[in-house]
């Protein structure tokens, strides 16, 4: 009994109705981040405490141990429930990223199988994302006229991320300057950044959007959601009319509906959108950050720049390159790993909710208790790491140069929950820079100061900035 109370009150004090919501944003005013706020009152509340958002009792889990446990242990693997997640998905828990349960397994399982028949992983992916690379490639030597103009990073690589993943899921792409999708790519970054891992204060509290339904976002979120949900019906009804032998996601669901149409189940139009919005969302917002940050901390560091262009040049050289390629670029592998460690994109895994009622380490954790485990707080963990606010790509090699897999690196999660497109993120976060290292020496715009400080929001990414792309000529 003496664990169950501690873990209640283990945390700051609680004031009626708002819980903890004040004194958390002031300290995201003061820290600029929320996985800052959950370091601070870490610091003082130890590693794992609960805080009251708005109506909700959440607990936020710091450490490599303890992250890991909520992560691996199936008790936890129930996703948030509230207002913002059913209001996103037309009033119900549909989707795949924000429901658990047999909806979540029957969905990822149809989702993975037919991403694999498509070639998701194999050969098709990687031709489908080298035709992205090479398009990206030429667009970024007209628009930066041969390297004597500075190029905007933030939205650079955004359409053509989207399309490898669009491609297996409509199939279809978009041209780099389709101006439909580059509205919805903004839509995107201003929904990221609008919001936090727990749903924001719509979640928290949902009557707030009747006392301020354009302060609390409310009505800019339902806008988001209508541009977005337009776009995706769009499509859908482009694959009910359209060719009937078509093998992509929208297709194999569409049949998969009308197979289930006496008991749908899981299966059903919303269903399909949300999904769609789901990956929609996933498989673009990270990834085009990722890269953002990589090409950020190259032009901070032109030494590990020049030393990914020789590693490049010798074993590459002019050659195309190929996925399997990455198994012999152990410096550039190590650079990418260290930007997903030290840039921390998601710093929050995504919420958890306990299943159950639970234990997590010496704590009982109430069923439906909402968990935030912080990643953040394992990739900069000094007694780990040693120096980890240091960009040092030579910690993810051996003393021979081999690639050290170090488990305390977990950008994408960990256990049965943990993204599930981390191989097509990988996949063209290496493909992408691979080509750019080729082709380019990436330099400061002159003049310039780069950005120090990135943008928080459910994920961070880089605030903006310009770099010059330079045609390299061996």
């Amino acid at each position: 009994m003496h664990a169950y109370i501690r873990i209640l009150f283990s945390g700051p004090t609680r004031i009626p109705l708002l819980g903890n919501y004040l004194e958390i944003r002031k300290l995201r005013n003061e820290l600029g981040f929320y996985h800052l706020v959950w370091h601070q009152l870490a610091k003082c509340y130890g590693q794992v405490f609960s805080v009251k958002l708005g109506r909700i009792e959440a607990v936020v889990v710091s450490g490599y141990d303890a992250v890991r446990q909520v992560l691996c242990k199936e008790d936890f693997d129930g996703r948030p429930d509230g207002f913002f997640f059913r209001f996103r998905a037309f009033n119900k828990r549909l989707g795949i990223v924000f429901v658990d349960g047999p909806t979540w397994n029957d969905q990822k399982k149809f989702c993975t199988q037919h991403l694999r028949k498509k070639g998701f992983g194999g050969d098709l992916m990687e031709k489908i994302i080298i035709e992205e690379v090479n398009d990206l490639m030429v667009d970024i030597t007209i628009k930066g006229e041969n390297g004597n103009k500075p190029i905007e990073v933030h939205g650079l690589f955004d359409v053509s991320i989207l399309n490898g993943l669009w491609a297996m899921l409509a199939g279809h792409r978009f041209a780099l300057n389709d101006s439909r999708l580059s509205r919805l790519m903004e839509l995107v970054h201003v929904s990221f950044r609008m919001l936090d891992m727990s749903g924001g204060i719509l979640n928290q509290m949902p009557f707030i959007r009747f006392l301020a339904p354009k302060c609390s976002g409310y009505e800019h979120i339902k806008q988001i959601l209508l541009e977005f949900y337009i776009f995706l019906k769009e499509s859908v009804e482009e694959h009910k009319y359209g060719s009937k032998d078509q093998e992509d996601y929208i297709s194999a669901f569409l049949i998969e509906i009308e197979k289930n149409k006496e008991s749908p189940g899981s299966f059903s139009e919303e269903q399909l959108l949300v999904i769609l919005l789901d990956l929609f969302l996933a498989g673009s917002e990270t990834t085009s950050s990722m890269l953002s940050f990589v090409v950020l901390l190259l032009l901070k560091h032109q030494d590990i720049q020049d030393k990914v262009h020789a590693e490049m040049d010798a074993i590459i050289g002019d050659r195309e390159i190929q996925l399997s390629d990455k198994k012999k670029l152990n410096y550039l592998e190590a650079v990418l790993m260290e930007v997903q460690r030290h840039s921390n994109v998601a710093p929050l895994a995504i919420a958890h909710r306990a299943i159950r009622k639970t234990s997590l380490q010496e704590y009982i954790i109430p069923k439906d208790t909402l968990v935030l485990a912080s990643i953040w707080s394992v990739h900069m963990d000094e007694n780990h790491w040693g120096d980890p606010e240091v960009f040092r790509p030579e910690r993810f090699l051996d003393t021979t140069g081999k690639i050290i897999n170090d488990s305390w690196l977990m950008p994408f999660g960990i256990g049965r929950r943990r993204c599930l497109g981390k191989i097509l993120a990988n996949t063209n976060v290496f493909m992408f820079i691979a080509k750019l290292i080729q082709n380019f020496n990436i330099q400061i715009p002159h003049g310039v100061q780069l950005p120090d400080r990135p943008q928080d929001g459910v994920t961070i990414s880089p605030s903006p900035f310009s770099a010059v792309f330079v045609p390299r000529r061996r």
